[in-house]
């Protein structure tokens, strides 16, 4: 597979990832061993693991730490984790902390859970309106002098709030949801990341699912799956936002490739800082997602795709308003 550097200063990955959240909550039941020999496979094809320590409260980094430790391989792995969030086990409401006790105190967890002395890439989760960035952010630059991180990351951030961390400190990359669904971060986060040699990594590149045109009413419905409770799969969001799907799919026919690994295709070939994070917790689904780095679209494909889905063309908001909480708009 490619390898594609975060930034003009941060590390260089693979250019698709691994998101390991819906290996724990979020997406319905999950087979243990089936997701360990997913985590296993992502590892020996060097793939960025990401989770986060408020997923399934601490969990998460739980799993992927005692696949670590297993394999022996803690320190060469790429882990990317995330602090901010606090959630009570089994609720979706969150507050959001920034400060830098718990920033500290969210570190030294996190690397109990993983097994590690330090941790590659490091995010805000969600950001705290009570603390400012560069309070936080240079608390993130003590833990790097530390050693305890090696790579700075923001989370579903604003391009002014980008532009005022990197003032204290380089970030290698910020993470935030975007597909062919969600392009907001097209208008005014691309450039920021340009001006200030920032990597992204795009979450939910696959719409959680819904752009791999397997998705349908009786699995987002099943029980533990929050995907029932957002708005752009509720009611007649979900039959609007389904015929865009199939519009996919069909250019996905003519080119004799799956409509998963098209969308992937595009996200990629919107620019080279950019690694893709798709979740799953099956082995097939990985290697399905990770194919897509071998398809070169050409610039009518990706101008094609462009014309099917522009900004604003999904319907319903990604998020209910809980899931807001803590996004720099």
């Amino acid at each position: 597979m490619e390898k594609r550097r975060l930034g003009t200063k941060g590390p260089t990955v693979e250019a698709l990832g691994l998101g390991c959240m819906g290996m724990s909550e979020f997406y319905g039941p999950s087979d243990e061993a089936e997701c360990r020999r997913v985590l296993n496979r992502a590892l020996d094809m060097g793939l960025m693991l990401d989770t986060a320590d408020c997923y399934a409260a601490g969990r998460n980094e739980e799993l992927v730490g005692s696949v670590l430790r297993e394999r022996g391989k803690g320190e060469d792995a790429f882990i990317a984790t995330k602090f901010g969030i606090l959630r009570k086990p089994g609720e979706y409401r969150r507050i959001v902390d920034n400060s830098s006790a718990y920033i500290r105190s969210s570190l030294e967890g996190s690397l109990r859970r993983l097994g590690r002395e330090w941790v590659d890439l490091y995010y805000i989760h969600r950001l705290d309106a009570r603390v400012p960035i560069e309070e936080s952010m240079g608390t993130l630059a003590g833990l790097v002098a530390e050693g305890k991180i090696r790579w700075i990351g923001l989370s579903e951030v604003s391009a002014s709030t980008l532009r005022r961390a990197v003032a204290v400190h380089p970030v290698a990359a910020v993470q935030s949801e975007y597909s062919l669904f969600t392009r907001e971060p097209e208008a005014a986060l691309f450039p920021a990341l340009q001006e200030c040699g920032t990597g992204f990594v795009p979450y939910s590149p696959l719409g959680r699912g819904f752009l791999s045109g397997k998705l349908d009413r009786g699995s987002i419905e099943a029980p533990g799956d929050f995907r029932g409770s957002l708005p752009r799969t509720a009611g007649d969001n979900f039959e609007a936002n389904r015929a865009l799907v199939a519009r996919l799919e069909a250019v996905a026919a003519r080119l004799g490739v799956t409509a998963a690994r098209l969308a992937l295709a595009w996200v990629l070939a919107k620019g080279k800082g950019i690694v893709p994070i798709p979740g799953t917790k099956r082995e097939r689904y990985l290697i399905e997602n990770c194919s897509a780095a071998e398809i070169e679209l050409d610039g009518a494909t990706v101008a094609e795709l462009d014309g099917i889905f522009p900004p604003g063309a999904a319907r319903g908001a990604r998020y209910t308003e809980e899931g807001m909480v803590g996004i720099d708009q």
